[in-house]
């Protein structure tokens, strides 16, 4: 369990920088800091995913919380305002913060009473828990709970409005309408006292720090009271259902059963307790996502290029099904992406026990494969796929194979015969050709890519400018492309389709011949990042030629791949992963930070990548057999758990030491990696 005292509560700079959550299955969360004070537009006590496990929505922001004990007020509540106030100061009353599974508990000391607050969310569902335990002291205390929040898409902030929103008291509570959208605040226990107004000029400094608008408005509909004696509790839900559940003994009961199951069902008993702790967060990541029935021929295309002027969009057909599960690629502001949800996959599901939810996956994803091409990402704003990846589909191969050799027999068998047609219109997509110039070479390598297009993971773009424009053959999308020639092979082979296994296997025995050749930067001992691109090959040392070793099939000989191995070791690896550009290089960037083109301009050149280093430990342990160096270089995750999203691992960090972390505070690649790289020495 993660546990702080007053040495990390009671120092505002270390208690903000450590942040909460909490999540529902679904895509909505709620999140905040140690501190109690709210650093981010994402910070909430319910973001509900209205259209999951998108359509997020800032409902509840925070409580103002006043405790009032033998005649002596005590605030709770740490708020920061756009004069640069920080009041009250509730945060110097924290006696204590610890992580009881993934639920944040926070102990309040006040003169002679221990006030305990736990918050979760029920599962499945758009509704926050938020309990208050007097868990001792001599006489009764009086709770005033002034909720806090608005309306807004948890991207934006809020400014005072000309109309209040509706106010109606409810039995228990009250329901908040703004304009017809409303949700309900309903306690178990004391009085509700309808006082609404505004609350201006809210400050949230890490948005000033992005360079983004830092100052909100806030409605509050009025406040409840309650007492409490010694023992006794109040539990608050906030939810866009009239008919949640009031008792909260019974749902925390509920959440505290469903994460002993996860973990029981991980078989992770004899495993460092950071390696449950991860096993939690993975689960944090898994949301379900309804599917258009009759998949993806039930979609309308709309008129669009295929060179990458203009990508074609999708409109689902109004009828969906509740069927299918994605994965949020991180918390607080990232949805579901096709190549963040493949490359997880592994890492989330299967090394957790959970082989079913992965077949899910992969099921989902299949009902959305257009043109050969797997969605990269499905925007907030509506079920409009954006299909400009070049790698998220060749991922897609790398899962099945994964889940095929977790499930050896005929559950593995099946799926792979049920998706085989797929996976065979993928691959002649590429032959052929696909949006954005991606297509098969005469060499048998893959290129990909048209101008003003970010189409690997390296896709930072602001505005017109794509940061790394990687237009060309890229070495990882080769490499990924190769493993999925010789996994077709193979499939194609087993399923008793012989022309198609021999057509595959020669397409990849062209490129193992090919790539090596092409590829190899005798100069530097490693391998070209882009070759054939149109400034020709581009030799700037990166992390992504470790693909070409860590794949199961790879194309480098013995002597090559350690080569790449050692020259990333060097150069490249962190404490927390990889850097994304050798720090000499002219264009590394150490550190990342400002507004959005600043931070989008270090994104990938030296900022180091948490979940780089799966691939790393993947190939050094392929390269050297070494189950003590796996572990070793995993320690500092173990530390990293108490630090930025508890709990959690963070997306990125500086690629200077001390390797702050930033970005994400959890990220579903991160811990999957992480989780991935922990079981290769039992593999």
């Amino acid at each position: 369990m993660i546990s702080f005292g007053r040495e990390i509560t009671g120092d505002l700079a270390a208690a903000l920088r450590r942040e909460w959550l909490v999540t529902n299955g679904i895509g909505g969360f709620a999140s905040g800091t140690v501190a109690g004070m709210n650093t981010r537009r994402y910070h909430g006590l319910l973001c509900a995913a209205r259209q999951p496990p998108l359509g997020r929505t800032m409902t509840l922001t925070r409580l103002d919380e006043e405790v009032t004990l033998d005649d002596r007020t005590f605030a709770l509540t740490t708020n920061e305002w756009a004069d640069g106030t920080v009041a009250p100061h509730g945060y110097t009353l924290l006696e204590r913060f610890d992580l009881e599974g993934t639920l944040p508990v926070f102990t309040y000391a006040l003169a002679g009473a221990s006030l305990e607050k736990r918050i979760w969310m029920a599962h499945g569902a758009n509704t926050t828990y938020v309990t208050y335990h007097l868990a001792w002291g001599q006489n009764p205390i009086q709770l005033r709970l002034r909720p806090i929040g608005g309306w807004r898409d948890y991207h934006s902030h809020q400014h005072v409005t000309t109309t209040l929103p509706t106010v109606q008291t409810v039995p228990d509570g009250v329901q908040v309408t703004f304009g017809a959208l409303p949700y309900w605040l309903r306690a178990d226990r004391g009085t509700f006292q309808r006082a609404p107004d505004w609350y201006r000029d809210f400050y949230h400094r890490v948005e000033a720090y992005r360079g983004m608008d830092a100052t909100e408005d806030l409605f509050s509909p009025g406040y409840f009271e309650a007492m409490l004696a010694p023992g006794e509790t109040v539990t608050l839900v906030v939810s866009l259902h009239p008919d949640a559940a009031l008792d909260g003994v019974t749902a925390i009961r509920a959440e505290r059963t469903r994460q002993a199951a996860l973990l029981e069902q991980a078989r992770v008993g004899d495993a460092p307790d950071w390696v449950r702790q991860l096993v939690l967060a993975a689960d944090q990541f898994i949301v379900a996502r309804p599917l258009p029935l009759g998949g993806a021929k039930a979609l309308t295309m709309n008129p669009g290029t295929t060179d990458g002027a203009k990508a074609p969009t999708i409109i689902p057909d109004k009828a969906t099904e509740w069927v299918g599960q994605s994965v949020i690629a991180g918390y607080p502001w990232f949805g579901d992406w096709g190549r963040d949800t493949m490359i997880s996959l592994p890492g989330l599901t299967l090394t957790t026990g959970r082989p079913e939810v992965a077949a899910s996956i992969l099921r989902t994803f299949a009902r959305y494969v257009d043109q050969g091409m797997l969605p990269n990402r499905f925007p907030d704003s509506g079920e409009i796929p954006h299909y400009n990846t070049v790698d998220a589909t060749l991922w897609y191969f790398g899962a099945l194979h994964q889940f095929e050799r977790h499930q050896a027999g005929p559950d593995g068998e099946t799926l792979v015969a049920e998706l085989y047609p797929t996976l065979s219109e993928i691959i002649e997509w590429h032959v052929r050709g696909t949006r954005y110039g991606i297509q098969m070479d005469q060499d048998g390598l893959l290129r990909a890519g048209v101008p003003g297009v970010q189409l690997t993971w390296m896709d930072a773009k602001v505005d017109d400018w794509v940061v790394t424009p990687r237009q060309g053959k890229p070495v990882e999308i080769n490499a990924l492309w190769y493993n999925a020639l010789r996994l077709m092979a193979g499939w194609a082979e087993r399923l008793g389709k012989a022309d198609a296994a021999t057509r595959w296997s020669q397409m990849a025995t062209q490129v193992a011949t090919r790539f090596p050749k092409r590829f190899w930067y005798d100069a530097g001992g490693y391998l070209y990042g882009v070759v054939d691109g149109p400034q020709g090959d581009d030799p700037a040392l990166r992390p992504h030629q470790l693909l070409a070793v860590s794949l199961p099939h790879s194309a480098l000989a013995t002597e090559q791949a350690r080569q790449v191995v050692d020259v990333c070791a060097r150069a490249l690896l962190t404490s927390h992963g990889l850097r994304s550009l050798a720090p000499d290089d002219p264009a590394y960037v150490g550190l990342y930070g400002g507004d959005r083109r600043e931070r989008d301009g270090a994104y990938h050149q030296g900022t180091a990548w948490g979940w780089l280093i799966g691939p790393f430990l993947a190939a050094h342990y392929k390269v050297y057999r070494d189950a003590a160096a796996v572990r070793r270089f995993l320690r500092p995750f173990q530390h990293h758990l108490s630090d930025h999203g508890l709990g959690t691992l963070s997306e990125i960090f500086d690629g200077d030491p001390p390797h702050t972390p930033r970005g994400c505070i959890a990220q579903a690649w991160s811990v999957a990696e992480v989780l991935r790289a922990w079981t290769l020495p039992n593999k």
